[in-house]
């Protein structure tokens, strides 16, 4: 059974802590990897394909990890974590849906890009419309995804796929 229809920002960090879906379960990556402060709207009706959507904003500060290293001299969030952010929520909807197992990111079909975040920036928002939940040995979710920079759609994902396993990692 799904949980709360919207979380904050200290609801974020506990999910990364592996406190919100249980030991062993889905998490999120910890700042400053988690790549937006809140999560605005989760469902598993409506959406795009009418299976499932969540919504989620990141407050964009000049100040970040990223715009001081990507690139000097000109600025920009690396289109690798716009699309990261896109599988960080995918994941986050499986355990939200009460699905066990640790969350990975399996591919996507086709990105395109066509803007930039920069520091000037100052919100983006997420998008994920959920294709089709599989509840099998595996857990896997298909989604398409889009970013929009301060309302502008900058990014789009198809087929999204992100998996949860119930065997631990080795490492």
């Amino acid at each position: 059974m799904a949980g709360k229809s919207s979380y904050e920002y200290d609801e974020l960090l506990a999910c990364a802590r592996g406190e919100l879906f249980g030991p062993g379960n889905a998490q999120l990556p910890y700042p400053p990897m988690l790549m937006f402060d809140r999560i605005t709207e989760i469902s598993e009706t409506g959406g795009a394909f009418e299976k499932g959507f969540i919504r989620a904003e990141f407050d964009i500060k000049p100040d970040l990890w990223f715009f001081a290293c990507h690139f000097i001299g000109n600025p920009i969030m690396p289109g690798c974590l716009g699309l990261d952010a896109m599988w960080q929520l995918t994941g986050f909807y499986l355990g939200w849906l009460g699905e066990p197992g640790k969350g990975m990111a399996l591919s996507t079909g086709e990105v395109k890009f066509k803007g930039m975040v920069t520091p000037s920036v100052k919100k983006v928002e997420y998008g994920i419309d959920f294709k089709r939940v599989m509840r099998g040995r595996l857990v896997l979710g298909i989604a398409d995804g889009w970013l929009r920079a301060d309302g502008e759609p900058i990014y789009a994902a198809t087929d999204l796929k992100v998996g949860l396993s119930k065997q631990s990692a080795v490492g």
